[in-house]
């Protein structure tokens, strides 16, 4: 067990951080993304403010809620209400791209090297920025997917057709009743293919992504693997934060990186083989992309 103990970010100038990250990217045999929700917050996908107000005012002005978080668990008085809103945040959070071009410059700095993506983000935006869905294990589910709310069935269903009918349709915050997605099975209402109770379908896509991914956990158990950890909080640390310090920590050889703007620590047992960066993540790809630009910058 690890102790209670964590280490700091580091107090390096930011310039250093950034060529020693440089570095072991370079330098790695393989190397392991684990991405959470401030890697999306990073690329503008943000649920609150300004993005909120422009795409939700008419829902805080009837609802009362102020967040895209909550509206999703308002309980609405009909199913057209319901999927009025849902379509709505489906359609900006998975079909339309991110404000920030940060999932691309990731893709970039990925390109050619041997590594594979574990994320409990389901708005997509991986595959939108070239990341081949061979190297990504989505564990949460995603947002582009419908199951039976039951569910009656290990099967999910895309939707893009479904939820742009939806946005384009809807009239006083309400969906079309046509519209309305029943499940072809049993024909209880669909659900979003999203984990948040036992009833997640973890379908066959869901089931060979694991095995990909445990696939290449196995063939790199040894050797110089750089962990790299992005956004993730500790709001569910067992899916990539306690796994990449477990596994860092075994391999003699491995080196784990955090970059959280606000967050970035780890065990004191990895404090020589880590490097934890509290910054933005896209003004750190930014830097790694433009190694010039970040010595004449210096810290900051």
């Amino acid at each position: 067990m690890f102790s209670r103990i964590l280490t700091r970010p580091s107090t390096a100038a930011f310039s250093v951080q950034i060529d020693r990250l440089r570095e072991e990217l370079r330098s790695a045999d393989a190397i392991v993304v684990g991405a959470g929700a401030g890697l999306s917050i990073s690329a503008g996908l943000v649920y609150t403010g300004k993005r909120f107000h422009q795409y939700f005012g008419d829902f805080e002005e009837k609802y009362g809620f102020h967040d895209m978080y909550s509206g999703g668990f308002y309980r609405y008085g009909t199913w057209e209400e319901y999927w009025a809103y849902w379509s709505r945040y489906i359609y900006i959070n998975r079909y339309l791209d991110p404000p920030k071009p940060v999932y691309q410059d990731l893709a970039a700095l990925l390109k050619g090297k041997d590594y594979f993506v574990l994320t409990t983000n389901v708005d997509h935006c991986f595959q939108k920025a070239g990341i081949e869905k061979e190297r990504l294990f989505y564990t949460q589910g995603d947002y582009g997917l419908f199951q039976c709310s039951e569910p009656c069935h290990q099967k999910t269903y895309d939707n893009e057709e479904t939820i742009r009918a939806m946005v384009a349709r809807q009239e006083n915050m309400r969906a079309p009743s046509d519209l309305l997605p029943r499940c072809p099975v049993c024909g209880k209402p669909m659900a979003m293919n999203l984990r948040c109770d036992h009833r997640f379908v973890e379908d066959e896509g869901w089931h060979r992504a694991k095995e990909r991914y445990v696939d290449f956990l196995r063939r790199h158990q040894d050797g110089r693997v750089l962990f790299l950890e992005l956004g993730v909080g500790y709001n569910t640390p067992v899916i990539i934060k306690y796994p990449f310090w477990e596994m860092a920590n075994r391999n003699p050889q491995a080196v784990y990186a955090c970059v959280n703007n606000g967050e970035a620590q780890c065990p004191e047992e990895l404090a020589g083989r880590s490097l934890c960066i509290e910054e933005d993540i896209g003004k750190v790809l930014q830097k790694l992309k433009n190694p010039e630009k970040t010595q004449r910058t210096g810290t900051k």
